[in-house]
């Protein structure tokens, strides 16, 4: 834990929604080692707490999470939020209603309470005049909340996600991860972007994050996301006199 004027400070609070996502669960496993860090977790239901994890978990229905987030006031609030299209039923308007209803609800009720940063976890390739119904979702998502009373925003693109899952992951999703060690190989250059990642170098990224003090709107690819706890771990030279 960081000290200011000789007294140690306080951690910083942060909230996270889409803890039973991939990335959640790594943050909620990588949280216990920080002192600095006080992790609550919101979720729809009871979710088994990594070993020697020091946290609090919040649950409750999803449409409350605005007014749960806003009467917590955390530091930061991280969304980790996301579904797939198959457990949206296939349908447009269910899968909106998580990747973007949902996480505005939950970064609206943030932004009323003042809270200073949100980090949101989008895509490679967002944009919110794509095609592709995802990363249009995406695109959307981080447009609106960007526009919001945030003193800082970061918004995460990795490629495609690796890791353990609860459920065993798309076809396609499952083609990539196996080719992944070759096709990785073959991405440079501006490709680099659409490598793979591992969620825990993700969670990682996500935490140092909440140490990142400059405000503005930040937008993460796959190389500034590995690079950002390297960033908060590297320290200023002392000046003379100091």
């Amino acid at each position: 834990m960081s000290e200011r004027g000789g007294r140690p400070a306080e951690p910083i609070h942060m909230v996270l929604v889409g803890a039973t996502g991939l990335v959640g669960r790594e943050i909620m496993a990588r949280s216990g080692a920080q002192d600095d860090i006080r992790l609550t977790a919101i979720a729809r239901r009871e979710v088994p707490l990594p070993e020697g994890a020091r946290m609090e978990m919040i649950i409750a229905d999803p449409a409350s999470w605005g007014q749960v987030i806003a009467q917590l006031a955390p530091d930061v609030l991280v969304s980790a939020l996301g579904t797939t299209w198959k457990k949206a039923g296939r349908d447009e308007a269910a899968f909106q209603s998580v990747d973007l209803e949902l996480v505005l609800r939950c970064a609206e009720g943030a932004s009323q309470a003042r809270v200073r940063q949100f980090i949101g976890m989008s895509s490679v390739g967002a944009d919110r005049f794509s095609k592709n119904l995802y990363l249009r979702t995406k695109g959307e998502m981080e447009q609106a909340v960007k526009k919001l009373a945030f003193s800082r925003v970061d918004m995460l693109r990795p490629g495609l996600l690796k890791g353990r899952r609860e459920e065993d992951p798309r076809g396609k999703e499952k083609l990539a991860a196996m080719l992944s060690p070759v096709t990785d190989l073959l991405m440079n250059g501006s490709l680099r972007q659409y490598r793979s990642i591992p969620a825990g170098a993700v969670a990682d990224a996500i935490l140092a994050m909440a140490h990142m003090r400059a405000d503005g709107r930040f937008v993460h690819d796959n190389d500034a996301i590995r690079a950002a706890p390297l960033r908060r771990s590297v320290k200023k030279p002392a000046l003379a006199g100091e």
